[in-house]
């Protein structure tokens, strides 16, 4: 585990009870949202979502369809919570670069406000690429700032103690993505929000 994760980690524990009425479980809700009005499911398909936290977003996307949902999550406080939450779903804890299910498993991967936490993005995006099923998508929900203040933030990132790596352009999650191998990507931006989508 390297220091950004260790530092996600100590964080997200130390959030885990009463997440979603902190400060930042009210700000990722917008990201939640956006994504339950993107996301297509066929029923019964198999839906991993990865930095999952407490399982909200695999919750309310159970409300509207009928799904094998599954979470991982390099926080264990977060994870008991999504168990609770979701009992019938599947979780564990680990980082998003080796996720312990099998080959071509997934139809829908979805990643909701943790992209910037990921420290090697190439990584995460061939693991996507691995689990997917031929015609899967993949979901981005990301925060979204202009050029001229990623480039004032990110050098600052790694000193927020939070285990933030960086701020990424739509084209640069794009560019991580085709070079694993998805095509059809396309991006929306929503205000600060920006809603990445690609297939494979």
């Amino acid at each position: 585990m390297n220091w950004f994760e260790k530092r996600s980690k100590k964080t997200y524990n130390e959030l885990a009870d009463g997440y979603d009425a902190s400060f930042e479980g009210e700000y990722t809700a917008q990201f939640k949202a956006l994504l339950l009005n993107e996301i297509r499911i066929q029923p019964n398909a198999n839906i991993l979502d990865i930095a999952c936290g407490n399982g909200r977003l695999l919750n309310m996307l159970a409300k509207q369809n009928r799904f094998n949902g599954y979470g991982v999550d390099i926080t264990e406080q977060m994870i008991e919570h999504a168990k609770q939450l979701n009992p019938y779903m599947h979780f564990s804890v680990g980082n998003c670069e080796k996720i312990p299910l099998p080959d071509q498993t997934m139809d829908v991967i979805t990643v909701c406000a943790a992209y910037h936490h990921f420290p090697h993005v190439d990584l995460f995006a061939r693991e996507s690429f691995r689990l997917m099923k031929s015609g899967g998508s993949i979901y981005i929900a990301e925060v979204y700032y202009p050029s001229t203040i990623r480039l004032l933030m990110n050098p600052f990132m790694p000193l927020l103690n939070k285990g933030d790596v960086k701020i990424y352009s739509p084209d640069a999650i794009i560019s991580t993505l085709n070079k694993a191998g998805f095509q059809d990507t396309n991006y929306s931006i929503h205000g600060h929000i920006q809603i990445v989508r690609a297939r494979k």
